[in-house]
């Protein structure tokens, strides 16, 4: 295995092959944390308290809701394949915050017990509390 990736892989890459994975990563990594921070300032404070309903496109007609909820479903479940890719070492972007911002979108029964869980770890706490004070935003309440 190692003999192949050896002749095939490695004989095959070049300063340029480098140069367009290291700008991938550039770019991935800050085009990611970009849209889970935008996300994170426009969540209101209250977004986790138990009094917050979420009651989404109730006034449209039932075909649009519908299809709403699915499509919300469907982004929330590629988020959150794509937070666990970027948890993974050497893959950039914010991973854990990322499957936050995925499990948000998704409509599963025990769903708010997972969001607080995930919220409350000490790291991703800060780091959103971070993220909102950068934008003068005040802190999320925790219910």
């Amino acid at each position: 295995m190692f003999e192949w990736l050896k002749e095939n892989l490695l004989a095959q890459l070049t300063l340029r092959h480098l140069l367009i994975g290291a700008l991938l990563f550039v770019v991935t990594f800050v085009v990611s944390t970009a849209i889970v921070g935008f996300i994170i300032v426009k969540l209101p404070e209250d977004y986790f308290e138990p009094s917050n309903e979420r009651r989404l496109w109730v006034a449209q007609h039932i075909a649009v809701r519908w299809a709403m909820i699915i499509l919300k479903n469907i982004l929330g479940v590629v988020l959150v394949a794509c937070g666990v890719l970027m948890a993974l070492p050497g893959v950039p972007g914010p991973g854990l915050l990322t499957v936050l911002l995925g499990i948000m979108l998704l409509d599963f029964p025990g769903k708010r017990a997972l969001e607080l869980k995930l919220v409350r770890r000490p790291q991703v706490h800060r780091a959103i509390d971070r993220i909102r004070e950068r934008f003068d935003k005040p802190p999320l309440l925790l219910g």
